[in-house]
């Protein structure tokens, strides 16, 4: 049976839902000072900013410190997120580097979300996450990255914050973070630039 979650930034939506899930052999890099993207996250960004240039909309760069922050949340979905439980794709475990919190429906803890790069990073501006899960056996990282986006673009909500109409119409994005691992996938939106600059692709060397 094949498992799909996708969650927004303010709604959640259960899709339906089967393993090795995509960015599996992600090379944890979230500590060090240059975030590596794995070949996953890199197809899922490639993949929304050409569904943004469709839509004649201008590509978001990528960010570092979004990028750490979307690392580090898959991780800690990976190893503590219980599917179905009332605490969504949003929380946070309990963990000495963070602020735990367990994110409902109903968004009284917004805020948990909205100061994560804060938290965790130099980045100053509010962050903005949707987030998706699967355990369908892909046959590549493209057609999950793919997935992910269609499961996105099916929820209202997802799309009109990936292609800014609706309430997100007058945001302007200035970065994206990307994480995948294990299934999970994140993507983190901020309207102000990040100094740290953009993740490099980098080897396994």
């Amino acid at each position: 049976m094949k498992v799909i979650i996708s969650v927004l930034a303010l709604f959640l939506t259960l899709q339906g839902y089967s393993q090795p899930a995509p960015g599996h052999n992600a090379v944890i890099v979230a500590e060090t000072p240059v975030h590596c993207l794995n070949e996953a996250e890199k197809e899922l960004a490639s993949a929304i900013n050409a569904y943004r240039n469709m839509n004649k909309l201008a590509p978001v760069p990528l960010s570092v410190s979004l990028s750490q922050v979307a690392r580090l949340h898959v991780l800690d979905l990976s190893a503590n997120h219980k599917i179905g439980s009332r605490c969504n794709m949003h929380s946070w475990s309990s963990d000495p580097r963070w602020s735990s919190c367990c994110y409902t429906d109903d968004h009284r803890r917004a805020s948990c979300m909205w100061d994560k790069p804060r938290e965790l990073t130099s980045y100053t501006g509010d962050g903005f996450e949707i987030a998706f899960y699967s355990n369908h056996d892909y046959a590549s990282e493209r057609d999950f990255a793919l997935d992910a986006l269609e499961g996105w673009k099916s929820s209202r909500g997802h799309h009109e914050l990936i292609i800014n109409r609706g309430k997100w119409k007058t945001a302007d994005w200035k970065a994206m973070g990307v994480g995948v691992y294990d299934g999970y996938a994140v993507i983190w939106f901020g309207e102000v630039p990040d100094p740290e600059g953009v993740p490099a692709g980098c080897s396994d060397e």
